[in-house]
């Protein structure tokens, strides 16, 4: 597979993809028509900041399967014409979460004590002590914006320090904030009108740019503003504007809407601000780190496993992978035969889950579920965009658990319908890796799910599974395995036939051409061809 770097990584990174047997290629600094040649026949695209990867460029790579960011923020990827496309994003979130909060911690001191400002002074031949008044951080109030990984880490250092820490974060409970010391706070604008320095810690998207506007500026007159985020979240001028009156103290920038900065940005100009070149994730271990986090999970996309990080894509946590893994392919094989035992228009899938798999995190399932039963309506789909498809066709797809489960340990039904019919698949996992479809619209089977497989609703009555054997056999259909289930004695019965083959349509015809069948169905899953 062959992967397209067009952002400087750390080189452990490039070594850990060509270790595992991929082709990298290094393409910095590419944009425009350039990039959209260079990524034509790439598999993988890994990025930082620099590289803008818009919906031209998935249009441009047909054979794109994960664009992974070498870092945290991904405002620079079109997560939903990735998502549209069938690619995975994935960012890698801890790789450089505590150089961030290191660089964040750092910058909240220097400001607060105009580090900066006095060496530039004495280095300057000026001897200027008595120009320079700190502010001690003790017993000041931090307000923390967004309180994910690196707004908790920035929390835990300086509340070590003595400061009262108070949160807004829309997304985080208030046991987890309470764990690290802080007041978790429902309204932006309490947090900043208690601030005595504000951090900001969220992405950038149209919700939070411009966030920190001028008039929340004035909330927090005779504070501070740090900013180790993404630019853009902080109206620049306004903060410019704000240090320079004195509405604020100082501020401390380490992010800017353009970069690299434009040489008249007006927060270059002032002295109370205190400006580094985006250098929250620049130590060698967070390049190091990101770097290989990011080839990890363009291996674990290549090799069909889960991405942890993914951003468009269910994920799973490392140590639960291994117990739900026999299910992402069961699922989607009952999926596949649902759908296709059907053959009608599907407005409903509902996925359930019983005995012990109900305990686990089944979203990458569930994906796996919709993408077999979208596949055969020739639908362009994976487990990234299978989610996306059903909400654009409106089919309604639910989701129930059980931790009861009759007659087995874990049981996965993918049951597709309409108003007027349904028809249910269940699946599981014996010893070992031994997948079983174990019940098909009711009727007890024992049917590996592989390759070829044909469905018989028949009369139970003598003769019909020779009957259907016998045409098989004329038609040189080799049978694999068969499986036979019923209602009651004489009443309807199901069997399925594993065959070597596909099953032809005179095939079919001439079995469905006896009286005593009700209805055949040829089942074709992607392991059998």
């Amino acid at each position: 597979m062959k992967v397209l770097v067009t952002d400087p990584i750390a080189d452990a990174g490039i070594q850990r993809l060509r270790d595992a047997g991929h082709e990298v290629e290094t393409a910095y600094d590419v944009e425009g028509q350039d990039l959209l040649d260079a990524v034509a026949d790439a598999n993988a695209l890994i990025v930082r900041s620099g590289t803008e990867v818009t919906a031209e460029v998935f249009d441009a790579a047909p054979d794109l399967v994960i664009v992974g960011r070498a870092g945290i923020g991904v405002d620079n990827i079109d997560i939903d014409a990735a998502t549209e496309h069938g690619v995975i994003v994935a960012n890698a979130p801890e790789g450089n979460v505590r150089a961030a909060a290191e660089h964040t911690v750092a910058m909240t001191f220097a400001t607060a004590r105009s580090i900066p400002q006095a060496h530039n002074r004495l280095t300057g031949g000026e001897w200027a002590k008595g120009d320079f008044l700190g502010t001690e951080v003790n017993n000041k109030t931090l307000g923390v914006v967004g309180f994910g990984r690196v707004g908790q880490e920035v929390a835990k250092r300086l509340g070590n320090v003595g400061m009262d820490l108070v949160a807004f974060d829309p997304y985080i409970s208030e046991d987890r904030a309470a764990q690290l010391g802080a007041e978790l706070v429902d309204d932006l604008d309490e947090c900043i009108d208690r601030a005595d320095f504000l951090t900001i810690h969220t992405p950038l998207t149209d919700e939070t740019e411009n966030m920190i506007s001028e008039e929340r500026l004035a909330q927090l007159e005779g504070g501070y503003v740090i900013n180790c985020a993404r630019g853009g979240i902080v109206d620049e001028p306004a903060l410019a504007e704000a240090v320079e009156d004195g509405v604020l103290r100082g501020a401390a920038v380490d992010v800017f809407a353009d970069e690299p900065v434009s040489p008249d940005n007006p927060l270059l100009s002032v002295e109370d601000v205190i400006v580094t070149p985006h250098l929250g994730a620049s130590t060698e271990a967070a390049q190091e780190n990101v770097a290989t986090s990011t080839a990890d999970q363009v291996v674990a996309a290549f090799n069909d496993e889960p991405v942890i990080n993914a951003l468009n894509a269910p994920s799973v946590d490392e140590s639960a992978f291994p117990k739900i893994q026999p299910y992402i392919d069961l699922a989607d094989t009952a999926g596949k035969i649902a759908v296709q035992l059907f053959d009608d228009r599907v407005e409903e899938v509902e996925i359930e889950y019983a005995g012990d798999i109900a305990e686990e995190d089944v979203d990458l399932v569930t994906a796996s579920a919709l993408k077999g039963v979208f596949q055969p309506l020739e639908w362009q789909v994976n487990a990234v965009n299978a989610p996306q498809i059903a909400e654009e066709r409106g089919i309604d797809v639910s989701e129930t658990k059980s931790h009861q489960s009759e007659d087995f340990q874990s049981l996965v039904t993918v049951t597709v319908g309409n108003d007027d019919g349904s028809i249910s698949v269940c699946g599981t996992q014996f010893a070992g890796d031994d997948p079983r479809i174990v019940r098909i619209d009711g009727y007890r089977v024992d049917a590996v799910p592989h390759g070829h497989m044909l469905v018989a609703r028949n009369e139970d009555i003598p003769g019909v599974i020779g009957f259907i054997g016998s045409v098989l056999g004329e038609h040189e259909l080799n049978i694999a395995g068969m499986f036979n289930g019923r209602e009651t004695i004489g009443g309807e019965a199901l069997s399925v036939y594993n065959l070597d083959d596909p099953v032809p349509t005179d095939v079919l015809d001439e079995l469905n051409a006896d009286e005593r069948i009700i209805e055949t169905k040829y089942i074709s899953l992607d392991n059998g061809e």
